[in-house]
């Protein structure tokens, strides 16, 4: 019988030579892949890498001139309604003012720091009752701890601990603010940062908010810092006698960098008690807030201590509002973390026009920040023209919504 002859295998490979040579092109790029990628350009160690786009700010604070609103629960929703209806989508009411807590707290009670317990006109926690009513449509409430260090005199956590305070080099316990003539609690003392933290993890804790608010009174400012407690820490510390010069470059770093560890400790105070809870700052701008006010905030940015940042940029027109937006630290922040101007609406005694409300919006928004109002009173019901007149104006600006509930999956 004979023998069958094998087949002989022809690959296509071999039989068609451009076919061939595409498959060996392909394989070398494969094997090169993996260098092209390690060719590429690496970010440096701790750089800012672009992110996502987040949805902008767009906010209203709550002072406590606006109270009679926030304690009356109809006209509480009918503002919460008015204000989702014009596509705002965050809140930030004022929790701390004074020395005193503007909702029934534990913490200021068992301390003996408060003779009264705030409650709404139909007996209701008017914060508690804000969050519900503004989840319900959408919105975000950032409470906001509006005196941070910055205390009345005369109140009872002045008159109980007078120890806490700090003072100036020539001895003086008070400083005259937008709010008048104020004291400061020493932000170096364990004993402030105990209540402060303590303060803290409670309305995070307890309210069913979606972070805390801190702003340009988390601070010291800058003459401040010369009581007994803190010169012996200096002295300690650095082995240096504090200088008669606050502005003195090592004494003011130094202080900063106190206030910029407890910064650290409250990120983690917040989160502890609500993960994935906001810690926003609303400060001036950085060179103001460091060399005034210890604020070193564009390193809080950095370290990630910050979670949004409004700065407050309240101009008398429209030309020197717009030359703040050209700030590096801005644009720097902007990579890292959400970003809004705080807009002045008006004040009781110096209404600002809806026209340049409206011009000084368009500006930041142009540049890719979000905008945060202040305040609610102002925005329409306390103004020159009409209610209508302003609504319209807003409606304008935000013709569309710009949700951030989604924010609230990072605590979920």
């Amino acid at each position: 019988m004979p023998r069958r002859r094998r087949p002989t295998l022809i690959f296509p490979a071999l039989a068609f030579p451009a076919l061939a040579a595409l498959l060996a092109a392909a394989l070398a790029l494969v094997l090169a892949l993996p260098l092209l990628v390690a060719a590429q350009p690496q970010p440096e160690p701790g750089t800012a890498q672009p992110q996502p786009a987040l949805p902008e700010i767009r906010g209203v604070w709550f002072t406590l001139n606006d109270m009679a609103v926030l304690r009356d629960r109809e006209r509480m929703r009918s503002a919460v309604a008015d204000l989702a209806r014009l596509h705002i989508n965050t809140l930030y009411p004022v929790v701390w003012n004074g020395g005193y807590a503007w909702y029934p707290s534990e913490v200021t009670q068992r301390r003996g720091l408060q003779h009264f317990t705030p409650r709404g006109l139909q007996g209701q926690d008017p914060l508690t009752e804000l969050v519900a009513e503004a989840h319900g449509r959408g919105l975000l409430v950032v409470p906001w701890f509006e005196f941070g260090f910055m205390v009345t005199p005369g109140m009872e956590l002045a008159t109980r601990h007078p120890e806490w305070l700090s003072r100036t080099r020539d001895g003086r316990l008070t400083s005259i603010s937008a709010a008048g003539e104020v004291s400061w609690l020493n932000p170096f003392r364990p004993e402030v940062q105990q209540l402060i933290r303590e303060l803290v993890g409670e309305i995070v804790a307890t309210s069913g908010a979606d972070g805390i608010q801190f702003d340009d009174h988390m601070s010291l400012p800058s003459e401040f810092g010369y009581d007994p407690f803190t010169v012996a820490l200096y002295k300690r510390e650095t082995g240096r006698t504090a200088p008669a010069d606050p502005q003195e470059p090592a004494w003011l770093q130094w202080r900063a960098n106190k206030l910029t560890a407890f910064m650290g400790q409250l990120h983690k105070v917040v989160n502890e008690q609500h993960p994935g809870a906001l810690v926003s700052l609303s400060p001036n701008y950085h060179d103001f807030a460091y060399k005034r006010q210890l604020q070193q905030w564009r390193e809080w940015v950095r370290l990630g201590i910050v979670d949004e940042l409004v700065v407050q940029l309240y101009r008398p027109d429209l030309e020197s509002f717009v030359a703040e937006l050209a700030r590096p630290e801005l644009a720097e922040s902007r990579q890292r973390i959400p970003v809004a101007i705080g807009v002045m609406a008006g004040q009781r005694n110096r209404p600002v026009p809806i026209a340049l409300v409206e011009a000084q919006t368009l500006a930041a928004r142009e540049r890719g920040l979000g905008v945060a109002f202040f305040y609610f009173e102002t925005l329409w019901s306390r103004a020159e023209e009409s209610a209508s007149l302003r609504q319209e104006a807003l409606a304008r600006l935000f013709p569309l919504p710009e949700p951030r509930a989604a924010m609230r999956d990072r605590s979920q």
